[in-house]
């Protein structure tokens, strides 16, 4: 089992600003005083990501009056962003982390392999980020089936305890 350096419980890493689509410039404690679906995707246009970010987009009406904002993160340039974002009619902010500064500070870059080859890449996970500022509840090797209403039950089910 891998051990993580941020588990929920953790404070969340808000101060790291980054090039997003369609914003220009973000820090997540702009978006303080609010919940955050913040998830972490391996690559814009890829199957599984396009799914994963469709079922979010298709899922914000339910998030926004949960009072939670999306957000999407991967390594990907802030161009691919804006067309993945207009191919996908997606309706969220996506955060551009080439140099992988909010992949770190979030702990997602893992070892993975593919076809006998090892290396870095994105595992894809998603966090919900409480009004506070703390990781409320975390989902590592997210398989994208299902996914999207689990975390919107988690999210319902942090707000009423």
């Amino acid at each position: 089992m891998t051990e993580y350096s941020i588990n929920p419980g953790d404070p969340a890493p808000t101060r790291i600003e980054l090039d997003t689509w369609p914003e220009g410039r973000l820090k997540l404690a702009d978006l303080a005083g609010q919940w955050i679906i913040l998830y972490f995707y391996p690559k814009d246009s890829t199957p599984g990501c396009t799914t994963e970010s469709c079922e979010f987009r298709d899922a914000r009406p339910d998030f926004s009056a949960a009072g939670a904002s999306i957000v999407g993160v991967s390594r990907d340039s802030v161009r691919s962003h804006g067309n993945f974002t207009e191919k996908q009619a997606l309706n969220f902010t996506l955060i551009s982390d080439p140099d992988e500064t909010l992949c770190k500070a979030f702990d997602v870059m893992q070892l993975k392999k593919n076809y006998g080859k090892e290396y870095m890449g994105v595992e894809r996970s998603t966090f919900i980020i409480n009004p506070e500022g703390d990781i409320a509840a975390a989902w590592r090797k997210v398989s994208v089936k299902g996914h999207v209403e689990e975390v919107l039950n988690t999210l319902k089910e942090l707000q009423s305890s």
